[in-house]
């Protein structure tokens, strides 16, 4: 058999398959419970989006495209399609949480941010676990961080920032063996920062600030080896007390440390100035005194050191031109 002829047997053989393929992508439908649940969201909570949300099935349906926001993949073996990512954000949604969200449990993202969500997180979130990104930042979310998110262990973005919830800081958080990025900040967090948050291994920032937190960072960092991973540490503008600890310096992977708009006292350990990626060290406006040590101001990779508003010795500078830190979503979602 030539070379040519094997090629136009291969060709027909596509040619009569073809059309199977077409009947089974036309006749991939949306799993029923998905289809379920994100029609009762359209329903209930007439968001702005649901102009675009035409048709019956939000993965699309013959000429009809899939909703926006959505996202649909099709499962092994192609019989049917579920919904793996919904992203409905800065449209002014209003009202609470969503409950039939927690049905569409094949969800990888889940992204709300910038809306007008009300109410708590309900329990039930704990059951999206396969979700790696749950971005729910600035909206009016209120109440406790349910625990249920410890549950969902394939987590690797968790941003909870810019809401109105209060209580403790869940430990159940420390259940979650992928997490990155963990934002807390700007909330009416209470207690004491779980020292179990230092055993994620893949833990690469931690913010917590503006909230009202308590306790000392010698406490944080009890566990022996804790937060491995941490490039950026964010306690700033909380009630934390003490000193920082020489054992800070086991941090070895920290870049960023903000420390100001707290209650802290002591004097600043040398050993702080060993961690060899430190570029931006804020300690102002807490109770610090004594001497910054000369390493610091030899440091290779220190751009800002913000010492304002503390009990320093004279002749103590600063490092840099103090400016807000604020990093972008693109630093963080993927």
């Amino acid at each position: 058999m030539t070379t040519h002829f094997r090629h136009f047997c291969s060709a027909f053989y596509l040619f009569l398959l073809l059309p199977c393929l077409l009947i089974v992508a036309v006749n991939c439908k949306t799993l029923k419970r998905d289809v379920k649940a994100l029609n009762e969201i359209k329903a209930s909570l007439g968001w702005r989006v649901v102009y675009a949300w035409v048709g019956d099935d939000p993965c699309g349906d013959g000429d009809l495209p899939p909703w926006s926001g959505v996202t649909c993949t099709t499962v092994s073996g192609g019989d049917y399609r579920v919904v793996t990512e919904l992203e409905v954000y800065a449209v002014s949604i209003v009202g609470p949480f969503p409950l039939a969200v927690t049905n569409l449990v094949d969800l990888t993202r889940l992204d709300l941010h910038n809306n007008k969500l009300t109410g708590p997180i309900p329990p039930q979130i704990g059951r999206l676990k396969h979700l790696k990104i749950l971005n729910l930042r600035w909206n009016k979310l209120q109440d406790s961080i349910p625990p249920e998110i410890g549950e969902l262990k394939q987590l690797t973005h968790l941003y909870l920032s810019f809401n109105n919830f209060k209580g403790e800081i869940p430990k159940e958080l420390a259940n979650l063996p992928e997490l990155r990025y963990l934002q807390l900040h700007e909330n009416r967090l209470t207690g004491r920062i779980p020292p179990e948050l230092g055993t994620l291994p893949n833990l690469r920032h931690l913010d917590v600030g503006n909230n009202h937190l308590v306790g000392t960072i010698r406490e944080l960092i009890r566990i022996e080896g804790c937060f491995p991973a941490l490039r950026n540490l964010y306690l700033n503008n909380n009630y934390l007390t003490g000193g920082i600890p020489a054992q800070l310096a086991n941090l070895t992977k920290l870049e960023i440390l903000y420390l100001s708009g707290n209650k802290m006292s002591g004097i600043i350990p040398s050993g702080l100035a060993h961690i060899p990626q430190l570029t931006y060290l804020y300690l102002d406006h807490n109770q610090f005194s004594g001497r910054i040590p000369d390493a610091f101001y030899k440091h290779p990779f220190l751009k800002e050191m913000y010492i304002e508003g503390n009990s320093f010795r004279p002749g103590v500078n600063p490092i840099g031109v103090h400016k807000v830190l604020e990093l972008s979503d693109s630093d963080f979602v993927v």
